[in-house]
């Protein structure tokens, strides 16, 4: 087969994969290689389904020893299959970054014969590319779940962002929808990555030389409806892979129906995409905004109110914590109300140290007042959310959000 038949199925193959972030490389070319990797990342370009394409996203091969219901390249799929030679990858993203196409590799791989078989050509592509070709782009690699803890290490040598798709939420799903596989064989090379770093990030307080080791960290994928988890279900994972194992991300995949198989939904529904961008609003509100899962969703409110975003709808259900004085109270309450992202609130805190704030004021540090003035309290406040009800807010919202985008424009939200 030629390479740029292999290139068309396995680029293809690789585009259910969304976990393919490329911030956080530290890997500087002192001017002996190819390539350069930064810490702020790589422009991204799109396509029409929405993926991202600035790397070279690829799978060594769809060749598979699994039949996981849920996956386009599963043992029992009736689809070309391809292959690449260790060699063949090596220059290809050398040939790409010559000609400006890519600024990195995601490479991911379908397991044939084993595990530690696919693990091992995965390797032998990382390593050539930076001892013998002296590539420093970015280079993301995708673990493969029950590798050998040996292979595994020095895969994290040479890649700067290693993951592993946790895939399901639950055992119980899992075992449904992929019986030969178990959370377990996800969590021990999780595990094995984390130790590394911490140890050798404690090495470098105290050694000159301690060699890079994932320096752009770890992350997994969860497959969002191919299974009945709820959105609780969904974030209370999410929330204890970050605690245990350090993820840089939690991605979110909308699940994009590859089967008939009668254990997964119609052939024919859209992928949940507006439910896997409240789950990826609610995630930032996680880790950014100081909410805990149990704030957020319960056994009365399991999933995601898709109609607002998830701040709005823990503003609307708690309204005896508002309306809050912008002037006087503390940061993370400020953070909480609803149009008031991280910069707007740490320039509140800023700006009212030199007099009043009022809605013009902040109207220019960037707060969405079409949201906010419901819940804050200012000199020239009107009506606060103590004079009207959560739902009459919630309408009132939801009306000028109607006005202000077009039919076509809402089904996108």
């Amino acid at each position: 087969m030629r390479i740029e038949e292999k290139l068309a199925i396995l680029a293809d193959a690789a585009k259910y994969d969304v976990s393919c972030s490329s911030s956080g490389g530290t890997r500087k070319n002192v001017g002996k290689g190819l390539g350069n990797s930064h810490v702020s990342g790589i422009c991204h370009s799109y396509t029409e389904d929405g993926r991202c394409v600035s790397l070279l996203k690829i799978l060594l091969t769809n060749h598979c020893i699994y039949d996981c219901a849920f996956c386009v390249s599963r043992r029992s799929n009736d689809i070309r299959r391809a292959a690449f030679k260790v060699q063949e990858v090596v220059d290809l993203t050398l040939n790409f970054y010559r000609r400006n196409y890519i600024e990195g590799l995601f490479l991911s791989s379908g397991i044939f014969k084993s595990a530690d078989y696919t693990m091992e050509r995965l390797l032998q592509i990382v390593k050539k590319l930076r001892t013998e070709e002296r590539f420093h782009g970015y280079i993301h690699l995708k673990t493969i779940p029950g590798a050998s803890e040996q292979l595994v290490r020095e895969a994290g040598l040479y890649a700067d962002r290693m993951s592993i798709n946790l895939e399901l939420p639950t055992e119980a799903g899992l075992k449904l929808l992929a019986p030969e596989k178990s959370h377990d064989e996800v969590k021990r090379p999780l595990d094995w990555v984390n130790k590394s770093m911490i140890q050798l990030n404690e090495e470098r307080r105290v050694m000159r030389h301690v060699p890079k080791f994932v320096p752009a960290g770890q992350s997994t994928q969860l497959v969002v409806g191919a299974s009945e988890e709820s959105d609780k279900d969904i974030l209370y994972t999410a929330d204890r892979f970050y605690r245990d194992y350090g993820l840089k991300r939690v991605y979110y995949s909308g699940y994009i129906p590859v089967s008939k198989d009668s254990r997964l939904p119609g052939i024919g529904s859209p992928p949940p995409l507006l439910r896997e961008n409240r789950l990826y609003q609610t995630d930032w509100l996680m880790r950014f905004y100081g909410f805990e899962v149990s704030e957020l969703l319960d056994d009365a409110h399991p999933f995601l109110d898709t109609a607002i975003d998830p701040k709005l709808s823990w503003a609307l259900r708690h309204p005896q914590e508002f309306p809050i004085d912008v002037n006087s109270a503390d940061y993370r309450m400020i953070l909480r109300v609803p149009g008031i992202g991280v910069g707007s609130a740490q320039k509140i805190v800023q700006a009212r140290k030199f007099g009043k704030l009022r809605f013009d004021q902040l109207r220019k540090i960037g707060v969405a007042l079409n949201r906010a003035r419901h819940f804050i309290r200012c000199p020239d406040s009107v009506v606060t959310m103590r004079e009207i009800s959560p739902n009459e807010i919630r309408q009132h919202i939801l009306s000028a959000q109607a006005r202000r985008f077009s039919p076509t424009q809402l089904t996108l939200f």
